[in-house]
């Protein structure tokens, strides 16, 4: 039984279909939220007011569920993303963690995940094991 490796779609770069699946998720995550976020600050007023979105994001069963599995995922997977980023070298952590916080937790994840995604393949080429 000869088993070959599945064909790999390379988009612009070279990168794998899955670096550019996670990019996609990252401009959904950012749009997506802030226009829940625009509908809210139109709602309530000029201004957001994060007293007032953590009170609603509370407000029943339901949004404390949504709240509480956002915050203890996102806290686990940012400890992950620190970790992770150490341990390649990647560049950029910074600009990824305000992400998170200024746009969307779902802007700043899937973008990180695009970023490794181009340091593997970075790593690839300039091991003794890589294509180079």
């Amino acid at each position: 039984m000869n088993k070959t490796a599945p064909p790999t779609l390379k988009g612009p770069g070279g990168l794998g279909w899955i670096a550019w699946l996670y990019l996609a998720l990252a401009v959904a995550g950012g749009v997506l939220p802030w226009l829940a976020n625009l509908d809210f600050i139109r709602a309530e007023g000029s201004a957001f007011d994060l007293g007032l979105f953590i009170r609603q994001a509370n407000a029943n069963p339901a949004a404390r569920s949504l709240s509480s599995d956002l915050a203890i995922g996102a806290t686990a997977v940012t400890i992950w993303m620190v970790r992770e980023s150490r341990r390649l070298g990647m560049r950029g952590l910074g600009w990824v963690l305000l992400s998170c916080i200024t746009i969307a937790f779902a802007f700043g994840a899937p973008l990180f995940l695009h970023l490794r995604e181009r340091r593997l393949l970075e790593l690839a080429h300039h091991t003794p094991e890589g294509p180079c």
